[in-house]
């Protein structure tokens, strides 16, 4: 499998939009805003609804903990499968774990809010303020990393 970073540097194509060149593969301003946006939007919210349910104080901390979990294991997969398609070299165990904790800390919280005692609506927006934290937290990532990428080879 050929290097993302191989690929980039021989068949990217220079868009020109006026008098400035931008290459088509690194990320834009408005892409890395809107990432970070969501990625606050869905920790804020969540912890947010988290300091106002009416459950008991561990019950709060194991669902803090779920989201903190969650957050480092997407960021971890993320990792890994942009180190193997970048041909980087990536252990099978590291792989096969990232990928386990990032199922495990769904599987957690999905137990978690079914045996809840709270409402569905309340049920319903954990569960989505974790999954658009989630997911935006392997778009902040990504950005980071191609803006890095790109850094780099400017210097």
């Amino acid at each position: 499998m050929e290097s993302l970073q191989h690929r980039t540097e021989e068949n990217s194509t220079t868009v020109k939009y006026g008098d400035k060149a931008r290459n088509p593969f690194k990320p834009t301003a408005a892409f890395i805003g809107a990432s970070w946006l969501a990625l606050l939007t869905g920790m804020v919210g969540y912890c947010i609804g988290l300091w106002n349910a009416s459950i008991a104080l561990n019950e709060k901390g194991y669902y803090f903990t779920i989201l903190l979990f969650g957050l480092f294991a997407v960021i971890s997969v993320q990792k890994s499968v942009r180190d193997r398609a970048e041909g980087l070299p990536v252990t099978d165990l590291y792989y096969g774990l990232s990928w386990f904790a990032t199922i495990a800390a769904m599987i957690l919280l999905t137990i978690g809010l079914w045996n809840a005692g709270l409402a569905r609506s309340e049920k319903g927006f954990y569960a989505m303020a974790f999954c658009l934290s989630l997911f935006s937290a392997i778009a902040v990532q990504k950005n980071t990393r191609d803006a890095k990428m790109f850094e780099d080879k400017e210097l």
